[in-house]
């Protein structure tokens, strides 16, 4: 599953530097699915979505920080643990239970995102 930020979160952006996917974003902000991946133009993403990698998304939130969900792989292939949860300092980076995912599923969106060269 993703990981989610809750609404106690104080906007102190710990976690968005941390995030190995670049999944986070300020409240507020315009994201893309090819930031900090190596997707380029029109994608179908392991969900079967298909989106155009280039064009700027609405935020998913407004007031606070935010995880992209189709982004976050809760740092499967690149760490131990999800690194959000690991430096927030209030605790709002929790499991996403409206995405619940298998870890192989979690590893094939990292493959997907950063393939190999």
């Amino acid at each position: 599953m993703s990981i989610i930020i809750t609404e106690e979160c104080i906007n102190c952006g710990a976690c968005e530097p941390e995030c190995p996917n670049t999944a986070i974003y300020e409240g507020a902000e315009d994201w893309r699915y090819q930031d900090g991946t190596s997707l380029k133009g029109d994608v179908v993403l392991p969900n079967g979505k298909q989106v155009n990698s280039e064009q700027f998304q609405e935020p998913v939130s407004d007031e606070y920080y935010f995880i992209v969900p189709d982004k976050c792989t809760e740092c499967k292939g690149f760490h131990e643990e999800p690194q959000c949860a690991a430096v927030c300092p209030v605790d709002c980076c929790v499991p996403d239970e409206n995405h619940v995912e298998s870890e192989e599923v979690l590893l094939g969106k990292q493959q997907f995102m950063h393939p190999e060269d």
